[in-house]
């Protein structure tokens, strides 16, 4: 889904819990990268791998110029004889530490041996978040969820669109926030430098 599109459905979405959702979660997920220095592991379901999100992260780091927001795909059936980011097995969630972000997409309950995992990449200090279904124990364990319960208004792949989109947006600063130095600095820049305002 291209940025038009993703306007356009934000536009039908006016109004809706969606939005705000979508954006408090995708703000969730660059405010754990971004301030960790990346460490982003994407995982699914063994029925369900996110390689649409995967590829819509890696396209909106490049934009948005967070690199940190490209994930490291971690699926359930990797071989070692796959493409090196193709390769990646659940063992490297057995290996998340502080400072790595683990995002668990699953499009039902994701199962014992996975939620097994996710809790100890919890335990090691990983920030763990959850998108999609509404499973009680991996809520529990996650810092940030957004639930898609079956049947509602948007599915899940519309919403990974929402979030993907969101997390690759500049965030805009706070009307009330103080100014950063560098913002201070480059005001100014631009005063000193403006050519003298015209005499009549």
């Amino acid at each position: 889904m291209d940025a038009v599109r993703v306007a356009l459905l934000r536009d039908v979405l006016a109004g809706t819990e969606w939005l705000g959702a979508t954006r408090r979660f995708a703000g969730a997920l660059r405010g754990s990268v971004v301030s960790h220095g990346g460490g982003l592991l994407l995982v699914g379901t063994p029925h369900y791998e996110p390689w649409h999100l995967a590829a819509h992260l890696v396209d909106e780091a490049a934009w948005s110029g967070t690199p940190e927001l490209a994930p490291t795909l971690v699926r359930h059936a990797a071989r070692p004889t796959d493409p090196a980011h193709l390769a990646v097995g659940l063992g490297r969630i057995e290996a998340a530490r502080r400072g790595e972000t683990l995002l668990v997409v699953a499009d039902r309950e994701p199962g014992d041996a996975l939620l097994e995992r996710v809790h100890d990449a919890r335990r090691s200090g990983a920030t763990v978040l959850a998108l999609g279904a509404a499973d009680r124990d991996l809520s529990a364990m996650a810092h940030e969820a957004l639930p898609v319960h079956e049947g509602a208004e948007l599915d899940l792949d519309t919403v990974q669109h929402l979030v993907s989109a969101a997390a690759g947006e500049n965030p805009q600063p706070h009307p009330a926030a103080p100014r950063r130095l560098r913002d201070r600095l480059a005001r100014l820049a631009d005063q000193l430098t403006a050519p003298p305002p015209p005499r009549w």
